[in-house]
């Protein structure tokens, strides 16, 4: 078995590969949703349900964050996947934002 410096030697770093600008992957965004005092426990978790595909549980330990924490992530994704749940988040009263 070797020891850590001959695994090292035998390391070629001038051969490792990096991508060029336009093939690194970009940070994928997410949805924040902020508490508030006018949307009822059982309104966010419902709303979540239906707005981003949250199962029961999920959504309620989403409001539960949001609640005693002050905003929590409800979803990652593309900007373009992302910004009509957003919007409907919005539109249904929530406070959310993508970033």
């Amino acid at each position: 078995m070797k020891n850590f410096e001959e695994i090292n030697h035998d390391l070629d770093v001038d051969s490792d590969v990096l991508l060029a600008p336009e093939e690194v992957e970009v940070a994928d965004k997410q949805i924040i949703l902020f508490n508030d005092d006018f949307n009822t426990f059982e309104f966010v978790t419902e709303t979540l349900m239906k707005v981003c595909k949250h199962d029961p549980i999920q959504a309620e330990q989403c409001t539960y964050l949001v609640h005693y924490k002050g905003k929590c992530s409800v979803k990652k994704g593309t900007y373009e996947a992302l910004e009509p749940m957003c919007t409907a988040l919005l539109e249904r009263g929530l406070t959310a934002e993508i970033e």
